[in-house]
């Protein structure tokens, strides 16, 4: 294949990767703080996360040192985007109105 082509593939997955490691923390900080062992939720989340993280740059980079820096530039566009998408879910919700403050 064409290392342009396989450079782009690289830069896609990093994308891939970065949208599931940080989707999947959001997911499991929203699952986590209801839960009754919320442990269990961070733990297995952790792992799981890193684990197809790691996996997914090892078996893309393939020994390439261009790709693995093309993954790592998707990964951390993919952590910019998903933390702009949750934190605007996030604005929108209702807010408590605050007290007024009164003068003694």
């Amino acid at each position: 294949m064409n290392e342009t082509l396989m450079q782009l593939l690289a830069w896609m997955a990093g994308s891939v990767l970065g949208v599931i490691f940080f989707g999947g923390l959001w997911w499991t900080v929203r699952q986590g703080v209801a839960s009754q062992r919320p442990l269990l939720w961070f733990l297995g989340s952790l792992l799981l996360r890193v684990g197809i993280t790691l996996a997914g740059f090892y078996f893309v980079s393939n020994g390439h040192w261009q790709r693995l820096l093309l993954c790592l530039l998707g990964f951390v566009m993919a952590r910019l985007i998903v933390t702009r998408l949750t934190r605007s879910s996030e604005e929108n919700q209702v807010r408590p109105a605050q007290e007024a403050s009164h003068a003694p």
